[in-house]
């Protein structure tokens, strides 16, 4: 699971943070609503917790445009805004689900897993190129019918890839879209991920790296 946590008071923000990791969730922080979406376009969250009163693009306004976008990530709005009409208001805006602060930690991740459980996703569509068929619902990966097994990090630096239909996929891309702002990816971590993928998917060589800019398939 990955989460999304919006929340314009630092500290507050961080301790959330550090709390969801306790319970092996993965997660990234956005002080502010342009951050936030930003991060979104990019990277698939299963649950974005959000404040309402954020500086820059405001929370509902960040709700809007994550629900008009894909829909996919779960939102749980968490602010001080308590009243009846308020809490109608931001579920009318498309959040599933509507936490007052203060709270009870114990709380807030009860309703990100359950958030998180809510309604299956469609499968994602099978991806193919160059020989590789890789199918991101049963994270396998075969090439020209002989399949081969990827590491976590691999698979997803490959998805990543793929998606992007021969593209170019900028380092920093890569990093954000699979490692999480607290595990941390520096450019050595992800050319030794490169390196252990092409090994694995064999010849000819099929990930291209363009200097200073990324890398494309």
């Amino acid at each position: 699971m990955r989460v999304l946590v919006v929340e314009d008071e630092e500290q507050l923000a961080d301790a959330v943070a550090r709390g969801l990791r306790l319970h092996a969730i993965a997660v990234d922080v956005a002080y502010d609503g342009r951050e936030a979406l930003e991060l979104a376009s990019y990277v698939g969250y299963d649950v974005v917790v959000l404040d309402r009163d954020l500086p820059d693009v405001h929370g509902d306004e960040v709700c809007r445009e994550l629900v008009t976008a894909s829909g996919a990530s779960r939102i749980l709005m968490l602010t001080a805004a308590g009243r009846v009409r308020d809490r109608v208001g931001g579920l009318a805006l498309g959040a599933d689900d509507y936490l007052v602060k203060p709270f009870v930690f114990a709380e807030l991740v009860a309703r990100v897993r359950a958030l998180a459980r809510r309604t299956p996703r469609a499968a994602p569509p099978v991806l193919e190129r160059a020989g590789i068929r890789l199918d991101p619902a049963r994270r396998t990966v075969a090439r020209d019918g002989r399949q081969v097994a990827l590491g976590r990090r691999e698979f997803d630096v490959l998805h990543e890839l793929m998606r992007a239909g021969g593209g170019l996929v900028s380092s920093a891309r890569l990093r954000a879209s699979v490692w999480d702002e607290h595990a941390g990816a520096g450019t050595g971590v992800l050319r030794v991920t490169i390196t252990s993928l092409r090994r694995k998917l064999g010849d000819p060589p099929v990930i291209e790296n363009v200097p200073g800019r990324g890398y494309r398939l």
